[in-house]
C-alpha cells in the first residue's frame, strides 16, 4: 500500500491520533520524551507566536506510519524542528524500516513550498534518520551539511552489581559529604521528587525565580525571564498529569529549597533537564549534591536504565558520566552560497575549538554583545 503524506499547520489535538503518534515515539531506536505528542503540542501552545507549525503525517491506509514535528518561520522560507529549542533530541518518527520511505515523502512535499532552507538540530547519530536525510537532500537537488553538534553524557547504571559499586562511589565521595555537612548545620537536608500535576505547579514559581536570579548574578538572561518558557513548563506538567513523567526533584535544608531539577522520567531514562541552584548556597554545591542524590535512588530503580544529562558542555557531566550519545546537525538549501556560507563557519568554529584561548575571547565578545538581548524564543538554557 503506497505511503501518502497529510499536512497540518497546527497539530490536531485528536485523541486517536496522538495514541499513533506516542506508539510511533515508542518504537524508535532509543524513545524520547521529546518525541511526544505532549510535547509538540505544549510547544504549540507556549509558542504560537514566533513558531508556525508545519506537520507531516504519513499514512499507510488509516494507519500513521510515520510524524515529521517542524515549524517554520514567519517567511515559511526556514524550516526546523518544531521542538528545536526546547528537546535535547529531535528525530523524524517512523520503524527504522519505515524512515527512509517517510523521509523522503516528507522532501517531496517540502518541494512544494516556498522553504529554501532546511536546519535539523539535535538529531541522535545513532538513529537511521540522518542517512536517510541525506539521501533524500541528494535527491531532491539540495546542498546538505552534516557536521556533529553535542556530546551528551549519559550514567549508564548497568548490571545490578555495577549499581551498587556506582552507588558506592557517589556515596563515599569526600566532597559531598562535606558539602551535606555543611548544609545540615543549617537544618535536615531532603530529597523530594514531584510528580503530580498540582505539587509542580505550586513549587514552579520558585524554581523560574531562583534560575532567574542565578543568571542575572552572572550578567546572563535566563530562559526563564520569558512568559513563554515558563508557561512551556507549565503545560507539560498539565499534559502529563500526573503520569510521572514529569519529575520535579528538588533538595530542600529545612522546608527552604535550594536546589532543583525539572527532569523527566520516561522508559528507562532519567532526564536531567533544567537544573538550578539558590546561588546563596553556591559554595556547598546543593547541585551537585542533587543530581548525585538522583544517579544513587535511580540505581535503585529497575525501570531506570540511565540518567541523561543532556545537551551542555559543563564539565561536571563529564565528571558524572560514563558514556556519551553524539548529536548531529544538518543543513539543507538548494542555495550553493548559502551551503558554503554555512561550511566556511562551521570550519571556522571547529579552527576555533582547537585554539583554546581564541575560542574563549571571542566566546567573551559574543556574551558581551547577546547579553542585552533577551534569549532567543523556545531557548533553553540551564
Amino acid at each position: 500500500m503506497s505511503l501518502r503524506i497529510v499536512t497540518h499547520r497546527e497539530i490536531p489535538d485528536d485523541p486517536g491520533l496522538l495514541r499513533q503518534w506516542n506508539g510511533l515515539a515508542l518504537q524508535m531506536e532509543r524513545p524520547e520524551v521529546f518525541y511526544t505528542c505532549e510535547w509538540a503540542l505544549a510547544v504549540q501552545a507556549a509558542y504560537h507566536e514566533s513558531l508556525k507549525p508545519l506537520l507531516f503525517l504519513g499514512y499507510r491506509g488509516d494507519e500513521v506510519i510515520g510524524v515529521a514535528s517542524l515549524a517554520t518561520d514567519a517567511s515559511e522560507r526556514s524550516v526546523s524542528f518544531l521542538a528545536a529549542t526546547t528537546a535535547d533530541y529531535c528525530d523524524f518518527l517512523a520503524e527504522p524500516n519505515n524512515r527512509a520511505e517517510f523521509v523522503g515523502a516528507v522532501f517531496d512535499e517540502l518541494a512544494k513550498t516556498k522553504a529554501s532552507f532546511v536546519a535539523l538540530a539535535n538529531l541522535p547519530e545513532a538513529s537511521a534518520t540522518p542517512a536517510a536525510l541525506l539521501g533524500a537532500a541528494r535527491e531532491h537537488g539540495y546542498h546538505a551539511l552534516l557536521r556533529p553538534a553535542y556530546l551528551c553524557a549519559q550514567v549508564e547504571l548497568g548490571s545490578a552489581q555495577q549499581r551498587q559499586e556506582l552507588k558506592a562511589a557517589l556515596a563515599g565521595k569526600k566532597k559531598l559529604r562535606r558539602y551535606l555537612r555543611a548544609m545540615e548545620n543549617e537544618g535536615p537536608v531532603r530529597v523530594a521528587h514531584l510528580q503530580s500535576q498540582a505539587q509542580i505547579q505550586a513549587a514552579l514559581p520558585g524554581f523560574a525565580e531562583a534560575h532567574v536570579a542565578r543568571f542575572q548574578g552572572t550578567q546572563r538572561m535566563s530562559s526563564l525571564a520569558t512568559a513563554e518558557r515558563r508557561f512551556f513548563l507549565e503545560e507539560l506538567a498539565r499534559r502529563f498529569g500526573d503520569t510521572g513523567v514529569v519529575t520535579l526533584s528538588t533538595l530542600t535544608i529545612g522546608d527552604r529549597p535550594v536546589a532543583w531539577n525539572y527532569g523527566f522520567q520516561f522508559h528507562g531514562s532519567w532526564f536531567w533537564y533544567q537544573p538550578t541552584f539558590d546561588s546563596r548556597q553556591e559554595e556547598n554545591s546543593p547541585g551537585h549534591c542533587l543530581l548525585s542524590k538522583i544517579v544513587i535512588e535511580a540505581c535503585d530503580m529497575d525501570e531506570i536504565t540511565s540518567v541523561d544529562l543532556g545537551l551542555g558542555a559543563e564539565g561536571y557531566k563529564e565528571r558524572f558520566g560514563n558514556s556519551a550519545r553524539q548529536t548531529l546537525h544538518l543543513t539543507v538549501t538548494k542555495s550553493w552560497r548559502r551551503h558554503l556560507r554555512e561550511v566556511v563557519r562551521y570550519r571556522a568554529a571547529t579552527v576555533l575549538k582547537r585554539s583554546p584561548k581564541v575560542e574563549s575571547a571571542v566566546r567573551r565578545l559574543l556574551g558581551r554583545r547577546s547579553s542585552a538581548r533577551q534569549t532567543a524564543p523556545g531557548m533553553k538554557n540551564i
